[in-house]
């Protein structure tokens, strides 16, 4: 009886050892499959995001516009190791952890501006291509 159980709980085939290492194979390339698309799909993505996110809270310094995960926009008036303290209003400051923060309103808008600026520049330097040409 058992030498009819065992193997059939090892997984080994009933006629003989022959073509066993093959079935293995076959039965993991699906799984190695499924981790690859996990892998690139959800867990590399959420890294690429999280350091993200680490460099932008480092980044932090005084002037900087916010908004916080609550929603509260403001203006970051001094920086602590693990806090910052945001100018919400004239006469209101809060006290937020870095975490808190979730994006720097200021960098986006530079950025946007500086992509226009170079669009521009692109542009004119065509223009002056061309009116160079046609001298």
């Amino acid at each position: 009886m058992f030498s009819f159980v065992l193997p059939l709980l090892m997984g080994v085939p009933a006629s003989g050892g022959e073509g066993g290492g093959a079935s293995i194979v076959t039965s993991l390339i699906p799984f190695a499959a499924i981790i690859a698309i996990f892998y690139f799909l959800i867990i590399r993505p959420q890294n690429k995001k999280q350091k993200e996110t680490q460099r932008m809270l480092e980044a932090l310094k005084k002037g900087d516009k916010i908004v916080t995960i609550g929603g509260v926009h403001g203006t970051i008036q001094s920086v602590k190791d693990k806090t910052v303290i945001v100018r919400v209003d004239e006469n209101v400051k809060m006290e937020f952890s870095r975490s808190a923060v979730s994006s720097i309103e200021r960098a986006e808008k530079v950025e946007k501006e500086e992509k226009k600026e170079s669009g521009d520049s692109a542009a004119e330097s065509e223009d002056k291509k061309d009116s160079d040409a046609g001298e």
